[in-house]
């Protein structure tokens, strides 16, 4: 078990959940921890049965080994002077949450497909810009009102009410792709936004299945 945690934290080498962009950016141990809990602990649970208590205490140990790593590296640390002995004790602080060799593996492979995230990355369409809400939803209903209903299963009325939720997404999304990319808010009402859009949907009335199926078909019929 000790030389199965080595080996995930030299592949971790406490990036757990960065994107490629989170890394260019140098995100703050803070931000990244709040990212953590967007991206990684999501999948954690979902794909390789950790408990909500133990994917938090995963992104514990990930946040405290980021802030004694920064602090080694400023040589102000007064407990760990490499980093080959903060990750002895990283070892430790995973062997006392019992983690299966499976979890192991499931932080293995969070750290090679760090660069997706789909509850923060931006999709958003410059037409919107322009576009006005009254003339977009003209589009929607013309274009797509009787595949949406065929698709979801839905009555004319709750069409109606999705076209309104996306119209107001994609205003809402462009509206946030004005913010730099190096500004944390961006992701932060980015993840926000699609929270909101499904409650939005299940306000309609959709189940779960519904919901992934609207969200597929908005990706796929762009105005």
């Amino acid at each position: 078990m000790k030389r199965m945690i080595l080996c995930v934290l030299l592949f971790l080498g406490y990036t757990t959940a960065v994107t490629a962009q989170d890394a260019a950016v140098k995100r703050t141990p803070e931000e990244l921890k709040e990212l953590f809990g967007y991206c990684a602990k999501t999948d954690l649970m979902e794909k390789y049965k950790f408990t909500a208590e133990m994917a938090d205490k995963v992104g514990e140990i990930d946040y405290w080994a980021r802030l004694q790593q920064q602090s080694i590296d400023a040589n102000t640390n007064e407990t760990y002077a490499t980093a080959g002995e903060l990750q002895t004790e990283v070892i430790k602080r995973y062997k006392a949450i019992h983690l299966s060799d499976e979890q192991l593996k499931g932080l293995l492979d969070i750290e090679k497909n760090k660069g997706t995230c789909p509850a923060t990355e931006l999709v958003f369409n410059k037409k919107f810009d322009t576009l006005s809400t009254a003339r977009a939803l003209q589009l929607y209903k013309t274009l797509h009102r009787k595949p949406l209903i065929d698709k979801l299963g839905i009555n004319g009325r709750q069409a109606d009410m999705l076209f309104e939720i996306e119209v107001w997404k994609e205003k809402e999304a462009f509206d946030i792709s004005k913010i730099p990319e190096t500004d944390f808010n961006r992701i932060r009402r980015t993840v926000a936004m699609s929270h909101e859009r499904d409650r939005r949907f299940k306000v309609v009335g959709l189940s779960d299945e519904q919901i992934a199926k609207a969200v597929a078909f908005f990706n796929e019929k762009q105005l």
